[in-house]
């Protein structure tokens, strides 16, 4: 008798000794096969370009599972078009929650539509992960657990170009076109925070515009009357394109300050026309695919590689292309640390558990990095500047806490 119990207590030693064996656990969205991960982008509509990331981010997934998977489980990339309209994205999103069952929404683009199902997201404790919007609001662990940004926030960006006007040139008069809603007015506060006590002084002139209007012609029209030597232009790519293009149409010549998230050489620049893009001043922390700094980078030759390979279509100038690639190995990177403990709440301890993250896209000195209380993962930007062919990156990296 007791011999044949002898094999079975040799089992429950083992299984004991080795806890992670015996412990898988999952969520909706999660099995010993696959995970399924959910987005909405707007592939149709005022903010289309930006669609080159959900398209990014799926081919990187497809070139993922080839190779294996992650900890050898199929992702199941589920991406709807939203058309960037926050009822769409609220109608898409309880269908990738309640139909889909996917485990978590990752990378939702747009602040309006982030905006829009934050609170739903939270109270059904799914995690909203890595949001595209660099809205300052999605740092918030405290109110909001469920919801995580991504990239280097729109008012610690704006700050840094409010410091370098003050800097070279203190006498500016400077113009501002936004978009009008939160994204475009996060920037606004970032700015104007800013120039501080010099904020009433140098800001001659504003103009806003909605999502739905055709062109901003008339508000560049309305901000070069205005005398301003210095523009600030926040707009989506759509929309920046016509701005830098009515501007120099116009013998308007201000320095022009371009927010990052338009700074797109294939979906803005190109567009606009690159020798009107000339001289525009804008931040980075993702390698240019298209510049010779980086001909050699190895990071960047592994982009082109996958790019040719699994997204022959995309443009490497594209810089929404080379983002994607970069947030997709951050999504991989999360999974990998979940291990077998699938369930939506550790994927938010692994997403806040990212100690100096190196991804090889990222420009040298930038790394993400979380905790419980800081769900802002890049902190860090460089200065460049577009010469009508390329950027040249200038200055030093700049933390959000400089």
């Amino acid at each position: 008798m007791n011999r044949k119990l002898l094999p079975v207590a040799a089992t429950l030693a083992v299984a004991l000794s080795f806890p992670a064996l015996a412990q898988k656990k999952y969520d909706p969205g999660a099995s010993d096969t696959e995970i399924k991960v959910g987005n909405t982008n707007p592939y149709s509509g005022p903010a289309s370009a930006y669609g080159v990331i959900g398209k990014s981010i799926a081919a990187y997934l497809k070139m993922t599972n080839e190779k294996g998977g992650v900890n050898k489980r199929k992702v199941t990339f589920i991406s709807y078009d939203d058309g960037y309209s926050p009822p769409k994205t609220v109608e898409m999103a309880r269908k990738l929650v309640e139909q889909d069952e996917v485990l978590f929404l990752y990378q939702t683009l747009g602040t309006p539509s982030n905006t829009a199902i934050q609170k739903y997201m939270n109270m059904k404790k799914v995690p909203q992960l890595h949001v595209a919007t660099g809205a300052t609001k999605w740092n918030d662990p405290k109110n909001f657990f469920w919801t995580m940004g991504w990239q280097p926030n729109y008012q610690d960006e704006a700050k840094v170009y409010a410091k370098h006007i003050l800097q070279t040139k203190p006498g500016a008069k400077i113009a501002i076109l936004y978009q009008n809603d939160d994204y475009g007015k996060d920037y606004l506060k970032g700015f104007e925070d800013g120039l501080g006590s010099q904020n009433q002084k140098m800001i001659v002139a504003k103009a806003s515009y909605e999502v739905s209007d055709p062109t901003v012609d008339s508000q560049i029209l309305q901000l070069k009357a205005s005398g301003a030597d210095t523009f600030f232009n926040i707009t989506t790519p759509k929309f920046a394109a016509q701005a830098i293009r009515a501007a120099y149409d116009t013998g308007w010549k201000p320095v022009h300050y371009l927010n990052n998230v338009s700074s797109s050489i294939g979906a803005v620049f190109t567009p606009a026309g690159l020798d009107k893009s000339a001289g525009v001043i804008t931040t980075e922390y993702l390698k240019d695919a298209t510049s010779q700094n980086w001909a050699n980078d190895k990071g960047v030759q592994d982009f082109i590689a996958f790019m040719k390979k699994y997204y022959p279509d995309g443009d490497i100038a594209d810089r929404s292309a080379i983002y994607g690639y970069t947030v997709a190995q951050a999504l991989v990177q999360v999974l990998k640390q979940c291990g077998d403990n699938l369930t939506r709440e550790n994927v938010m301890k692994q997403a806040a558990s990212m100690k100096g993250f190196k991804i090889d896209t990222l420009l040298p000195g930038i790394t993400a990095t979380t905790s419980a209380d800081d769900y802002a993962p890049l902190q860090a930007v460089q200065l460049q500047r577009f010469n009508g062919k390329g950027f040249e990156l200038f200055g030093k990296v700049i933390s959000s806490e400089q």
